[in-house]
């Protein structure tokens, strides 16, 4: 009977250690999954001409395109269907593109030209220029208002904003801002009819009414804030602030900073995912794009792209956004998919089309097809150094695993050993037991 019962016992100890290790892989596993689920990739890599210093970028929700802005300068149409580029706009010489909008009204893109003090519209049918609008001093960003179809341009160097109608494309207004203000990122919110401008050199960000033209209020953010992107999901403004490697955001009820988030080194520029209520950061010294959630602003993910990225457009038909990186004279495609592993084939693409800046001719040149530029594909990167990517408490959470084994063997151990080393009282009965008794208290009765 004994011998049944140790049995029984042992194998009670091995059920509970299995339970034990079937708990202890669930945790870890789940632990593991966590930033698989929130893992964003880069699944192409866009290369243009060596020496284009790509500056930014903006989506064409009209013809699936995405169109960058170069310093050389020109601007690269990108079809999002196939990563290839399709054409190449040359803008006016002397010109240093940096800002570029879409007016989804006009089918049009507004690149703002820095060195020529002007913008350039080109249309998204013909990838031609078909004007050019003359602005302040200086001007770096732009955005469009799609309630009053007009676009706002930020002049550095004037402390102005330019706002231009697309109706005609000339400038129906001129907002004065404080001196000293350094106007640089524009960020509009149709749900306020605002547009939000943010000052480089004043540390601050001006809130204009598009009803009125007018300042209606000035926020306090961090040191040297550059790109704005509006959260339609929050209502709130996203800010980067690339004096102190945050970014501050803006609740468009109050006009007030809500939250600080600490991100990558020298934040840039900033676009809004509505896919996934996210905030894509571009940190030019990292080398990455910080993905902030909108939740709780946290940074959720760090992707590593090419090098010195600054400019980032959502294209919410992918679900992906495209992020010039200046340095590497390439446009890095992030997919906001959750997945573990994400390779996309893309196929070498010759340039199709030159596009002269001339508002009426449109040249094709065979020349141009060798130096064409190509896409590369690459594998899924989930952390700045690979592998399996980190996310916070990854580590105390495989020590626990590994301390939960270790206690669920030693328990067993343990438990084993008790029971051989009674083994030999149990083997006897109940009566024997009774005799042992009483020969201890004082001999046979």
């Amino acid at each position: 009977m004994m011998p049944t019962d140790v049995s029984a016992s042992n194998h009670r100890s091995v059920r509970v250690t299995a339970v034990f290790v079937f708990l202890a892989l669930l945790v870890l596993a789940s632990a593991l999954a966590v930033p698989f689920a929130n893992a964003q990739s880069v699944v192409a890599t866009v290369t243009v001409p060596s020496g284009s210093s790509p500056q930014n970028v903006a989506y064409d929700s009209g013809k699936g395109e995405v169109f960058v802005a170069n310093l050389i300068p020109t601007v690269q149409v990108i079809s999002d269907s196939s990563n290839n580029i399709l054409a190449t706009v040359h803008l006016p010489a002397g010109s240093e593109p940096f800002g570029i909008t879409y007016d989804s009204g006009k089918g049009e893109l507004f690149v703002v030209d820095s060195g020529n003090a002007d913008v350039s519209v080109i249309s998204d049918s013909s990838n031609k220029i078909v004007t050019t609008v003359d602005v302040g001093g200086t001007p770096e960003g732009a955005a469009y208002d799609s309630a009053k179809g007009e676009v706002f341009v930020a002049n550095s160097l004037d402390d102005t904003v330019s706002v231009i109608s697309d109706s005609n494309n000339t400038v129906v207004a001129t907002v004065n801002l404080p001196t000293g203000t350094g106007p640089y990122g524009v960020a509009y919110d149709p749900g306020k009819g605002e547009i939000f401008v943010t000052g480089s050199d004043s540390d601050n960000v001006s809130v204009i009414s598009d009803g009125n033209n007018a300042v209606v209020a000035n926020v306090a953010v961090g040191g040297t804030p550059e790109g704005a992107a509006y959260d339609s999901g929050k209502g709130e403004v996203f800010v980067t602030n690339s004096g102190d490697d945050t970014v501050s955001v803006i609740s468009d009820s109050s006009n007030t900073v809500v939250a600080t988030v600490a991100v990558g080194g020298f934040p840039y520029g900033a676009a809004y995912d509505s896919g996934k209520g996210e905030v894509f950061v571009s940190n030019y010294d990292s080398g990455n794009v910080g993905v902030i959630t909108d939740s709780n602003n946290k940074v959720v993910e760090n992707v590593t792209v090419g090098t010195q990225p600054i400019g980032l457009t959502y294209d919410s038909a992918k679900g992906e956004v495209f992020v010039a990186d200046s340095g590497s004279d390439a446009v890095s495609v992030i997919t906001d998919a959750a997945s573990s592993s994400t390779t996309t084939t893309a196929t070498t693409s010759s340039l199709a089309t030159t596009i002269t800046s001339s508002s009426t001719t449109l040249a094709t040149s065979p020349s141009t097809t060798s130096l064409g530029p190509s896409t590369t594909s690459t594998t899924s990167s989930y952390s700045t150094s690979g592998g399996v990517p980190e996310f916070p408490g990854q580590l105390a959470v495989v020590a626990a695993f590994v301390v939960l084994l270790a206690a669920s063997y030693l328990l067993v151990r343990r438990r084993s050993r008790w029971e051989n080393r009674t083994t030999g009282l149990h083997m006897f009965g109940s009566a024997e037991v009774v005799l042992l008794y009483r020969t201890w208290k004082g001999g046979w009765p």
